[in-house]
């Protein structure tokens, strides 16, 4: 039913807005004590492509019956996304921002996985227009993101001194 579809991305678009301006606020906040951005010129690209993989959502997903697996799997990815927020604290932020003297933080799934949050935005991308029955668009958004991910880890790997 279209509903469910709607009330899904509703969901998803509701979330990713408190996340940014969570994110901004931690900026903020990480730039007032000392800490500076590392190659934000890949970020309004990063910015684009999840708008733009939302609104295709938008635009074809509603309408055919919400597959429950790929929910499913997509609910345990959000669960997981909030165990990264609540590790990394004020520390959480969309962009790259590295704050000097900060110790790497090695708790939570940190403990198992040098970018936990990356491979969650994966599975994500890959997985919620499964939902919808999207193959494609799960396949096209997944390799622009593989592709900005590229960049962006070995940014932020380099910053933090990996």
């Amino acid at each position: 039913m279209i509903w469910e579809g709607i009330a899904v991305l509703a969901f998803v678009t509701m979330q990713r807005l408190a996340e940014l301006a969570l994110s901004q606020r931690n900026t903020r906040r990480l730039l007032a004590r000392g800490g500076h951005e590392v190659a934000p010129g890949h970020y309004p690209f990063l910015v684009t492509l999840h708008a733009s993989w939302l609104a295709v959502l938008w635009l074809f997903g509603p309408g055919p019956p919400v597959a429950l697996v790929p929910l499913g799997l997509f609910v345990i990815l959000q669960l997981a996304r909030l165990w990264v927020i609540a590790t990394l604290g004020d520390r959480w932020t969309t962009r790259i921002i590295v704050l000097p003297g900060a110790p790497l933080v090695k708790t939570g799934p940190y403990r198992w996985v040098n970018h936990p949050n990356y491979l969650i935005v994966i599975g994500e991308i890959a997985i919620l227009p499964l939902v919808f029955g999207l193959p494609g668009v799960a396949i096209i958004f997944s390799l622009l993101n593989g592709l900005l991910l590229w960049v962006r880890i070995r940014c932020e790997n380099q910053a933090l001194g990996r």
